[in-house]
């Protein structure tokens, strides 16, 4: 690192899953995040139905980070009881950045993130073709790869990061059965995150999943659902911490 450099610490853990009888639970997991990094990131699952009153638990737990950049993307349990747009009002009016999307920077860290979709990986991979609703499930995946690349090529900071809640590669998600691969994420978000390298992937919702993997062009995507940390790490912190070198 040079003189002019400085380190920021990111952390991020996925599938909260918080529900209205959460009060207290979450808030030790957020204090120990924010004891070690500048900035926290949420991948998804941050309800468990997908209700504002869980929403609104949550943001009492938020409040153990103080005044440190919470940066979320939403996952598929937020959707569950159509009360998104309530579950991201709420959260956002506790400080938190949800983006779906979109990009952010602070602390000299871009972030790109989206929720991103299903539909397998590589040769595997569901293709637009045959009935209706199929082609619509595909094209669900190709509008979240799409959202994903628009959000990376408007970020100009130097170091970068990817949140999704769905995985952009098959290795995060082996130790799931191999049934449910084609429901865990797709590779066509790998594709935007290779056009335009990141430091790190962050993505959850894989919570039998194995902890790291890299693209096809060596970026390490990290998979920090907490379900999976207490299976693979148990007793251990249930996040991970990256270490970023920015100028100034």
């Amino acid at each position: 690192m040079s003189e002019r450099s400085r380190t920021v610490r990111v952390a991020a853990a996925g599938d909260l899953h918080c529900t209205r009888a959460s009060k207290g639970r979450i808030e030790p997991l957020l204090a120990r995040m924010a004891e070690r990094a500048d900035i926290l990131c949420l991948c998804g699952d941050l309800t468990d139905y997908g209700l504002r009153e869980e929403a609104i638990v949550l943001a009492a737990e938020l409040a153990t980070v103080g005044k440190k950049p919470v940066l979320c993307v939403l996952g598929n349990h937020d959707y569950e009881s159509g009360q998104v747009e309530q579950v991201h009002e709420v959260l956002s009016e506790a400080g938190a950045v949800l983006l779906c999307g979109e990009s952010y920077e602070t602390h000299g860290v871009g972030f790109a993130g989206t929720k991103g979709f299903c539909g397998g990986f590589g040769r595997f991979a569901l293709e637009p073709w045959g009935e209706t609703p199929l082609k619509a499930f595909v094209q669900e995946a190709l509008d979240e790869a799409l959202k994903l690349e628009k959000a990376l090529s408007r970020l100009r900071a130097e170091q970068r990061i990817a949140l999704l809640h769905y995985a952009p590669i098959v290795e995060t998600v082996e130790g799931e059965p191999a049934e449910l691969f084609p429901f865990l994420g797709s590779s066509r978000l790998e594709e935007p995150i290779n056009r335009f390298p990141v430091a790190a992937v962050f993505h959850g919702h894989a919570h039998a999943g194995s902890l790291e993997g890299k693209t096809s062009k060596d970026i390490p995507v990290y998979n920090v659902s907490v379900p999976a940390f207490q299976r693979r790490c148990p007793g251990e912190d249930e996040f991970r911490v990256v270490e970023l070198a920015v100028a100034g």
